[in-house]
């Protein structure tokens, strides 16, 4: 990774980790309170495979305040419908990004199928403006996108979205309030252990 924050600094970059997650109806469990031997039980419409699937971006630059960008992608259960993101949907997003940014950026992921396909590589020459590099395998602990996803879920434990359109919105209200909280990007960038561009 040291490699690639040279070359961010050389082309003026800013230094984007990127990620992908998904979120069903079926909440992520947390501890609540309750009376004493009143566990509460909540029975939620978890079937179908209905799912939200989420890619992000984290963006650092040295002297900028850092930056969270974010697509979503919806899966109904229909037949022929994506059930996550493709390279198409992840070029797109660099596109974003790159358009947000106003400037180069250098791409740091992990080593998903999708990342390392000919036709991300083919989409990646195609844009003179990024550089990308590779995560470590398993080493997910590097990557702040990480700590946005699990600081996003854990701030839904134990929601209960009755449908596939509430955890949309849900899910949507709240990485759009983590994204106007730049010490939030900041403290995902801490908790790596890596130091700042």
């Amino acid at each position: 990774m040291a490699c690639g924050k040279r070359v961010a600094r050389r082309l003026g970059a800013w230094i984007c980790f990127a990620d992908e997650s998904g979120i069903s109806l079926r909440p992520a469990r947390a501890r609540t309170w309750a009376p004493r031997g009143q566990t509460p039980v909540v029975r939620v419409a978890g079937r179908g495979g209905r799912k939200v699937s989420l890619a992000g971006v984290v963006a650092y630059r040295s002297g900028r305040r850092p930056r969270m960008l974010h697509r979503m992608l919806v899966h109904r259960g229909r037949r022929g419908e994506p059930k996550g993101f493709g390279e198409d949907h992840l070029a797109a997003l660099l596109d974003a990004t790159h358009q947000q940014l106003g400037g180069p950026i250098v791409v740091i992921w992990d080593g998903l199928p999708a990342h390392r396909s000919a036709k991300m590589h083919r989409l990646i020459a195609a844009r003179p403006w990024l550089r990308v590099y590779r995560l470590p395998g398993y080493a997910p602990e590097l990557n702040p996108t990480e700590n946005l996803w699990s600081s996003c879920k854990r701030a839904m434990a134990n929601l209960t979205a009755g449908t596939i359109d509430d955890l949309v919105r849900t899910t949507r209200n709240r990485l759009k309030r983590m994204q106007y909280r730049p010490a939030l990007t900041d403290g995902f960038l801490a908790a790596t252990g890596l130091s700042p561009p």
